[in-house]
């Protein structure tokens, strides 16, 4: 049986992944995922708009609903890819 993370039960219907698939990725791949960071200017919120705000594809699936992406967003407090790009170039720290 493959990993809780790539199911339904280890992703919540709100977007991302839940403890559960976080967990289970961790375990699966030796990663750190966290959860969602949803306001201020954490870098990790500031890493996640900035990687979004890039990502091709549709907000909307053709029935209407929103997509993974959308969802995703919405975990982290965005409610849309330029929302996301306006808070990235915004937060970004110069090196």
């Amino acid at each position: 049986m493959s990993a809780a993370w790539t199911r339904k039960e280890g992703k919540n219907p709100k977007g991302g992944l839940n403890a559960k698939g976080r967990e289970s990725y961790n375990k699966e791949t030796g990663g750190d995922l966290k959860a969602p960071v949803k306001s201020g200017d954490n870098p990790r919120r500031v890493s996640f708009a900035a990687r979004f705000a890039g990502m091709a594809g549709a907000m909307k699936k053709p029935n209407g609903e929103p997509t993974r992406k959308a969802l995703a967003l919405k975990a982290w407090g965005f409610g849309s890819v330029e929302a996301a790009k306006k808070f990235a170039e915004l937060n970004k720290k110069e090196d």
